[in-house]
């Protein structure tokens, strides 16, 4: 899976949001099933529950800062457009 990926993890439905950017969307998405970071330990984010991609690493980081930015109702929004069942997307990935 080449390029770059902005992506969303949580804990549950509803749960806990974190939202990141990476060049390899498989090997965060499984750092973050391992509780590598001091957020997914404390908080549970696990869960794959939104993704996209981008050609470019900039592009990528300019979405992550605003999907950052950007009020709860609005990324619960975006995850509900895409995942409807907050089904974990790491499974398709690997």
């Amino acid at each position: 899976m080449n390029g770059y990926y902005v992506y969303i993890m949580t804990s549950k439905r509803n749960g806990t949001l974190y939202t990141g950017m990476t060049g390899n969307l498989c090997q965060r998405a499984g750092a973050h099933k391992k509780k590598a970071s001091e957020f997914t330990k404390k908080y549970g984010a696990k869960k794959l529950v939104y993704y996209e991609r981008h050609d470019n690493e900039q592009k990528a980081k300019t979405r992550e800062k605003q999907i950052k930015r950007w009020k709860r109702e609005w990324k619960l929004r975006l995850i509900e457009e895409v995942n409807p069942g907050w089904k974990d997307l790491s499974g398709d990935l690997f």
